[in-house]
């Protein structure tokens, strides 16, 4: 009997397919297993990173810097609200096209735009990345107007610096920048980040730890496009401290006007204390442009300029001082006992040492010449005798112990020592010993010797005071934003001078009669409100050998450059001031009349009260050549 089977039997091609079909689906639910634990466990903490920094951000509040105020509390230096412009392209799905959008909104050129995309390529994810600083009312209101057509883009409001008194003292105050990588590997312990400004020159870099605020911080949540949908936390910022300066701001104001247009230096010291009143150098440079972020165009032209903006020549600026040196001449001679004062030497206009002939400014010469009449007419003769009889060493010694030649110690970048020479120096420097033939140069300010203005407005200080040398400084006071003393500074000797009073006083009677008597070089420093007492000086440029030659007959970069070094009252000594005028010819006509003019605004300000410290918290004499 033949059975029948319930189940047809499965033909070997079905089962085959079966198999490959199973087999399939474990490959496709492998990989999908794999890809889950890959994105879940393996970047699981990254790509919740992601999320989250897609919804909430962490944005940086940079802390507010201090404030700047002069000695009578008016304000130098404050911060104002700006608005920077900030891109973070993963809010975006086609970052090239919001920033070809932006370029067109803003008037910029796309290629800029594009570049600082480019050069921001290894940031870390949802960083900003900067587009503009300080962006003009303009720029703001068509960024807030096309903000849903440009997804990433957002504004963010930050202080910045403000310089209330543009150029006029910006080589003293100096200027912010962004920290560079150098400067923040060795700052990153202090708080210091990306992005972050840095004094990079003057007060604001030398006082960076006090008027630097403390940044805060804001946990934000942020919608598709990256706008600001609320504040989910808020840390607050801290204000850096104020500093309050011993600069008068009218004194500088003044000071400023007069140099103005010309290259030189004006300093203005207290007698009393070596503090700071006013300190100039021009040509200037304007802070505020470093404070909205310079360009490299405009940095090029700054660096560039054969005129040096950039250089404070008040504390930089190395000097011949020309006859203002015969003010250590005569203090070597009186306190060495060279020459007794009324002894007369002759003056023929000329004095011949070996085969040179060394000129007076005054070819007929000035005759039968006491140390008198020798200071007050600037006689080159009388002092070409006179270094004779000291020798360059002990010239040296008297004008090292009065501050020449060596750093002053201000709080101020790249001061320079200038230089005065003697005799070891010309050894190591030359190899040779020292020629007689050397030293009536040096006698006269020239030669080898040279000096910075801030170091002939101390020299006049210390003969003012009576042989104190101070160190100068300009910061008075460092305080909280509530008024409350966080540190005070006070004046520092350097050392005392020990002067005969004999030749304090016929170095002072001298000096008065330089621009009081009516003979003196310095008739043009007189003035009908107080009797300033001082020096003019005259310092050649290029040796004219054999020759009297004029110097406003030169070319510009070859005429001499002017001095007037001065103090004021003559009898009671507050405010000593040092003008010099590069090129300017005469010091008697070119400096003088700007010291003049320094020292009459600065008395003229004796007894005015400071402005409260409340809204803290809230006629020409004689000019002669010489």
């Amino acid at each position: 009997m033949i059975s029948l089977s319930s189940q047809k039997e499965v033909p070997p091609e079905f089962r085959q397919r079966t198999q490959l079909l199973v087999t399939a689906v474990a490959i496709v639910f492998l990989l999908l297993f794999g890809r889950l634990f890959f994105l879940q466990i393996v970047e699981g903490e990254r790509f919740t990173y992601l999320s989250e920094n897609n919804r909430i951000r962490l944005k940086k509040v940079p802390g507010t810097r201090g404030m700047v105020f002069d000695r009578r509390g008016q304000l130098l230096v404050d911060s104002r609200p700006s608005f920077d412009l900030l891109f973070v392209p993963e809010d975006t799905s086609d970052p090239e096209q919001t920033l070809s959008q932006l370029a067109r909104f803003l008037g910029r050129e796309e290629g800029e735009l594009l570049d600082l995309l480019q050069e921001n390529k290894s940031r870390p994810p949802f960083q900003e990345i900067v587009l503009g600083r300080d962006l003009d009312w303009p720029s703001v209101v068509a960024v807030e107007t096309h903000q849903l057509e440009l997804p990433g883009v957002t504004l963010r409001t930050r202080p910045r610096r403000s310089y209330l008194a543009n150029s006029m003292a910006a080589h003293l105050l100096g200027y912010l920048g962004e920290i560079g990588p150098k400067q923040l590997k060795a700052q990153k312990a202090k708080g210091y980040s990306i992005g972050d400004e840095i004094g990079q020159f003057g007060l604001e870099r030398r006082w960076e730890e006090f008027l630097r605020g403390r940044s805060g911080g804001q946990q934000v949540e942020v919608d598709a496009l990256g706008r600001r949908v609320r504040v989910l936390h808020e840390v607050g910022d801290i204000p850096g401290y104020n500093v309050l300066l011993t600069l008068d701001r009218e004194v500088q104001e003044t000071a400023y006007e007069v140099l103005h247009r010309k290259e030189g230096a004006i300093v203005a010291l207290e007698v009393g204390s070596g503090a700071v009143l006013a300190m100039v150098s021009t040509p200037a440079f304007d802070p505020n442009v470093f404070a909205r972020g310079v360009t490299a165009e405009e940095w090029r032209g700054l660096a560039g300029d054969h005129l040096h903006p950039l250089n404070n020549r008040a504390v930089q600026g190395q000097y011949p001082p020309g006859s203002t040196f015969k003010i250590v001449l005569t203090i070597a001679a009186l306190e060495e006992g060279a020459i007794q004062p009324e002894t007369p030497l002759l003056c023929h206009g000329s004095m011949l040492f070996g085969n040179r002939v060394f000129r007076d400014w005054k070819p007929q010469g000035h005759g039968a010449v006491d140390l008198h009449k020798g200071l007050v007419q600037s006689c080159d003769v009388y002092f070409y005798q006179l270094g004779q009889r000291l020798g360059v060493d002990r010239i040296a010694r008297y004008a090292r112990a009065l501050g020449l030649g060596e750093k002053s110690g201000i709080e101020l970048d790249d001061e320079k020592a200038g230089l005065i020479p003697d005799s070891e120096w010309k050894q190591k420097r030359f190899g040779q010993p020292w020629f007689p033939g050397e030293t009536p140069s040096i006698s006269i300010g020239q030669g080898y010797v040279s000096v910075t203005p801030l170091q002939m407005a101390n020299l006049m200080a210390t003969v003012a005071n009576g042989g104190t040398l101070y160190r100068p400084w300009f910061v008075r006071k460092i305080e909280s934003l509530d008024g409350a003393v966080i540190r005070e500074y006070r004046p520092e000797k350097i050392r005392s001078i020990p002067l005969k009073q004999t030749t304090l006083e016929q170095l002072r009677g001298a000096l008065s009669d330089v621009v009081n008597s009516g003979e003196g070089t310095g008739g043009a420093a007189k003035s009908q409100i107080v009797q300033i007492a001082g020096k003019t000086g005259t310092a050649q440029v290029a040796e004219m050998r054999g020759k009297v030659v004029k110097s406003e007959q030169l070319s510009y970069l070859t005429r001499d450059h002017a001095w007037f070094v001065a103090y004021a009252p003559a009898d009671k000594p507050e405010i000593a001031v040092a003008v010099l005028v590069e090129h300017g010819g005469h010091g008697g006509s070119a400096a003088a009349p700007l010291a003049k003019k320094v020292i009459e605004k600065y008395l003229s300000l004796r007894g005015e009260p400071a402005p409260s410290s409340e809204r803290l918290a809230g006629g020409h004499g004689e000019t002669r050549a010489d």
